[in-house]
C-alpha cells in the first residue's frame, strides 16, 4: 500500500506532466509557421527604348490619346505596362470624359508634361500638373475631366494585360 507520501509525490508529478504537456502545446501553437514559399515572377530581360516621335501610336485603349509603348510588357512577361500616353488636342468631353476603373493591382500616372484633370472616387475633382503623380487604388472609378494640348503622362501598370470597365457610355 502506498503511504500518503507517495501518493502526494505521484500527484506533483502528474501536475508537472500536464504543465510539461500543456507548454509544449503553446510552443507549438506559438511557433511560427513555416513561411510561404515566394511566388515564381515570370523572367525579366533587359530592356532599352529611346525616344521616337515615331513611337507614338494610336492603337491604345483610347482613341483621343497616342500611346507609346515602354516595352515593359515584353520585358516582364507581361507583368507590368510602361507606356507614355500623349492626349490628343484638342480636349473634347463628350468623348473623353467617360466614368471608368481598371481591374489593376496598381496604377500610377505621373505627368510629363502640361496638366491633366481627373475626378477620383473618394478624392473629388483633381488637377495634376507637370511633375505631379498620383497612385490609383484597384478598380477605383474615375475619369478625365480636362487636359492641356501638350499633355503627356507615364503610366505604369500591374499586370501589364488589365481589363477596362466602361461605366458610362
Amino acid at each position: 500500500m502506498a503511504s500518503s507520501k507517495d501518493r502526494a509525490s505521484s500527484k506533483v508529478r502528474a501536475r508537472s506532466t500536464v504543465r510539461a504537456r500543456s507548454k509544449k502545446a503553446a510552443v507549438r501553437k506559438s511557433a511560427p509557421k513555416a513561411k510561404a514559399q515566394p511566388k515564381t515572377r515570370p523572367k525579366q530581360k533587359f530592356t532599352v527604348h529611346c525616344y521616337d516621335e515615331a513611337g507614338f501610336k494610336v492603337d491604345g485603349l483610347r482613341t483621343y490619346a497616342k500611346y507609346r509603348d515602354l516595352g515593359v510588357l515584353e520585358a516582364t512577361n507581361g507583368m507590368a505596362l510602361a507606356h507614355v500616353i500623349r492626349f490628343l488636342p484638342p480636349f473634347q468631353p463628350k468623348l473623353v470624359s467617360k466614368l471608368h476603373l481598371h481591374d489593376v493591382d496598381l496604377q500610377m500616372i505621373y505627368v510629363l508634361k502640361g496638366w491633366i484633370s481627373t475626378e477620383v472616387e473618394g478624392q473629388g475633382a483633381l488637377t495634376m500638373k507637370m511633375g505631379d503623380a498620383w497612385l490609383q487604388p484597384p478598380r477605383c472609378k474615375h475619369k478625365v475631366t480636362g487636359y492641356s494640348d501638350d499633355c503627356e503622362v507615364l503610366e505604369v501598370v500591374l499586370p501589364g494585360n488589365f481589363k477596362t470597365v466602361e461605366l458610362e457610355k
